[in-house]
């Protein structure tokens, strides 16, 4: 090849290299790129903390300590702390464990010896959900999946000695569902990270990052544990417009917000709530973003053996849970903690197949749908709305005692009760709509928790 021709060439590749980074590395680019349309019509998906937290599994589930203080996965740094929560977690552990039992002790007792990751996408299928966001590594830096940067603090060198991250991975592409990994940004006791936090950033935490994306492909990457530092201390933009740039996932992932202590429902892709906070104030608010709630069934994220019966939130609270965020603009990411030995608590698959058995009758008035603007005029007790296209989703979370009245209508074509085969009469006096309630019974009851009539072609 001739000299020129080559400098011809080099110079081609040049600019088609600089053209093509579309995303720079600043907030204002970065949050420009709209959240992929598969998450804002998905709805539901399942969270899952899992890892050496597992193993102790405890938290007091009932004290007087605040929501925060009563998650399981936090039991390391709970056992250090000198709150009155912390002294709680250490008096346990002393009396369980003894003083000199070091939390790595833990590690190899999780051994996930009747995990199968097959058997949890098939319930996570018939749960409904569309999305599965797995805890790759949590604030204890121990990886689910053979980490260089976590010699001998991973699923692979020690305890299941299964590449966790990608079994579960493949199990729930196979299912049909969307992948994704959480990943805590810090690490409570690494000691990369208090001694020189640049460096663990550059050689630790960005290069985990990048192993994570490109060896599984995920479709969501859910930071965590950012609250330390500010998103460029993180250098968090510079990840993304790699992550949006080259990566082989730049066209269809997803990120959230918490990519800096000053970025959570400000700056990222989807906003997110947790227990409906963020941080300490409650809510989102109205934004323009997608947003998202996460929590567990019960008080904590990961398993936690003291929680019983009354710390459960009931499948018919769960479904009213999912119609609410979803009838708001958001989606719901629900968690469940598995045992250390790879098993999902009964109580919690048995709330997963209701919310599912329920999806299958009313699934079109969540999945695709959208915010209803009309709402604001119609706050009723037990009544939300969601819309899709021109029709009109009508969610009751108590059986209506009275006709139900919407104002707002612009016209009407057939109205029906999912589930239901009978007619459902109603009248209309302008934008006024009256829903005529339908005898109920026993045996034609299509729903043993939420109803929900379809007005179509109602806006």
């Amino acid at each position: 090849m001739k000299k020129s021709t080559l400098l011809l060439a080099i110079l081609i590749a040049t600019t088609t290299t600089v053209f093509a980074q579309k995303y720079k590395s600043n907030w204002e680019s970065i949050n420009s790129r709209p959240v992929p349309a598969w998450f804002t019509n998905a709805k539901f998906g399942i969270f899952i903390h899992w890892g050496v937290y597992s193993v102790p599994a405890w938290a007091p589930a009932n004290a007087d300590i605040g929501v925060y203080a009563k998650y399981a996965e936090w039991y390391w740094w709970r056992i250090n702390d000198d709150s009155k929560a912390g002294k709680l977690f250490r008096d346990y552990h002393d009396k369980m464990y003894g003083k000199d039992f070091r939390y790595q002790d833990f590690a190899p007792m999780f051994k996930a010896q009747h995990w199968d990751p097959t058997k949890w996408a098939d319930i996570f299928k018939k749960s409904g959900a569309k999305y599965v966001v797995l805890t790759s590594k949590h604030h204890e830096g121990f990886t689910l999946w053979p980490s260089e940067q976590s010699w001998n603090w991973n699923s692979v060198d020690i305890g299941p000695h299964r590449d966790l991250c990608g079994d579960l991975s493949t199990a729930v592409k196979d299912a049909g569902l969307h992948m994704g990994f959480y990943y805590s940004l810090y690490e409570w006791y690494n000691p990369l990270y208090h001694n020189d936090f640049e460096k663990y950033v550059d050689d630790h935490m960005i290069p985990q990052m990048k192993d994570l994306v490109s060896r599984y492909e995920p479709d969501i990457l859910w930071t965590d544990g950012e609250w330390d530092h500010s998103s460029k201390e993180w250098k968090s933009t510079e990840f993304l417009a790699w992550l949006y740039n080259e990566s082989a996932v730049k066209g269809r992932i997803c990120i959230n917000d918490r990519w800096g202590k000053e970025t959570r429902g400000k700056m990222g892709g989807y906003f997110t709530t947790e227990y409906d906070m963020v941080h300490e104030n409650k809510g989102v608010g109205e934004v323009d973003r997608p947003w998202e709630e996460c929590r567990g069934i019960g008080t904590s994220f990961g398993y936690n053996q003291m929680e019983d019966l009354g710390n459960y939130m009931s499948s018919d609270a769960l479904i009213d849970l999912l119609i609410e965020k979803v009838a708001g603009g958001g989606n719901l990411l629900l968690d469940i903690g598995p045992t250390a030995d790879g098993r999902i608590p009964v109580i919690q698959q048995q709330r997963l197949l209701d919310i599912g058995a329920w999806l299958d009758i009313n699934g079109e008035a969540i999945y695709e749908t959208q915010k209803w603007e009309g709402a604001e005029n119609n706050k009723q007790d037990n009544i939300f709305f969601t819309k899709k296209g021109n029709d009109l989703y009508v969610h009751c979370t108590e059986f209506p005692e009275k006709p139900i009245v919407i104002i707002g209508i612009r016209k009407t074509g057939n109205i029906s009760l999912l589930g239901f085969e009978g007619k459902v009469k109603a009248k209309k006096s302008g934008k006024k709509l009256t829903i005529s309630i339908p005898n109920i019974t026993p045996i034609n009851n299509p729903s043993e928790f939420a109803w929900v009539f379809k007005i179509e072609n109602a806006l």
